[in-house]
């Protein structure tokens, strides 16, 4: 099975071959190939031309850097990726799984995007937004507790996923945790409720924002047991499990994001290093081994 092709590298023996004929013809044309150039003409906003391209504005924030205060000029000429993302200058040495891991997403994928190249030194990653400075790295104690009573199975983690309702890749902005309907979910750390009530998508949900920056959200619940700007603490019940909304999974679960504040609102980032999920995998596989 062919996996992965190195940067900066050359393809592992037996491979090269496969590579630069088969896979020359059936990949496609890089993501980076295909940039189209757009002029600005008179009433133009950065956001009216997002939309005319199905973009988010930050997509061409990024790939353009004389866009990064908002403002568009008459008669600029900017460039539009085909789609979301961001593009990157590889450092040498890196290889694809170097890549996808840094930024969250597959290394077929990125491959495939980037028209199968052995070694690009400039590739574009889909889906990732552009933000103009990494998040806050929080105080070891703002978001230190976990969103359900005990550790549950990861149905679907964050990133580039199989949505295994529509049978497409999409990016999901956080984590499913399974738990039985009705289980209590719980506040990861103290804050002030930004919102409780119905969201398309999300059901219901409850989000909370917290110090330094930070918002946490729990979605899909049963009912919500809080309200919009009630201070709550560390531990403290803000709903039940449930199915509302548009869940990805048949089974009950928790859909889990944690996001920061920045300049293009709240930009979604991996919920997986406050909650320790490798160690909550290993306790559920050795809990489900004992039964």
């Amino acid at each position: 099975m062919i996996s992965v092709i190195f940067l900066g590298a050359i393809a592992p023996v037996g491979l090269a071959n496969v590579f630069s004929q088969e896979a020359r013809e059936v990949c496609p044309t890089p993501a980076l190939s295909r940039l189209q150039r757009h002029r600005v003409a008179p009433g133009e906003t950065l956001a009216t031309i997002a939309r005319q391209y199905n973009l988010i504005p930050a997509t061409l924030m990024g790939m353009n850097p004389s866009l990064r205060d908002g403002v568009v000029s008459v008669g600029q000429e900017i460039l539009i990726p085909p789609y979301n993302g961001i593009q990157i200058e590889v450092e040498p040495g890196l290889t694809w799984v170097d890549v996808a891991r840094a930024h969250n997403t597959r290394a077929d994928v990125i491959f495939e995007v980037n028209g199968c190249q052995a070694e690009p030194r400039v590739v574009f990653i889909p889906g990732v937004n552009w933000a103009p400075a990494p998040p806050v790295t929080p105080s070891p104690n703002l978001l230190s507790g976990y969103p359900l009573p005990i550790m549950a199975e990861v149905l679907l983690r964050y990133g580039w996923q199989l949505d295994p309702v529509i049978g497409q890749v999409v990016f999901h902005g956080g984590i499913d945790l399974s738990a039985p309907t009705g289980t209590p979910v719980l506040a990861v750390g103290k804050g002030v409720v930004a919102f409780a009530g119905y969201r398309e998508g999300y059901g219901n949900l409850v989000v909370v924002n917290h110090a330094q920056g930070k918002q946490t959200r729990y979605a899909h619940l049963l009912e919500t047991v809080v309200d919009t700007g009630q201070q709550v603490a560390l531990g403290e019940t803000l709903g039940l499990v449930g199915q509302t909304g548009r869940p990805s999974s048949d089974r009950p679960h928790l859909h889990f994001e944690v996001r920061y504040n920045s300049n293009l609102g709240w930009v979604a980032e991996d919920p997986s290093s406050y909650l320790n999920i490798q160690e909550a995998d290993s306790h559920y596989n050795r809990r489900v081994r004992r039964q």
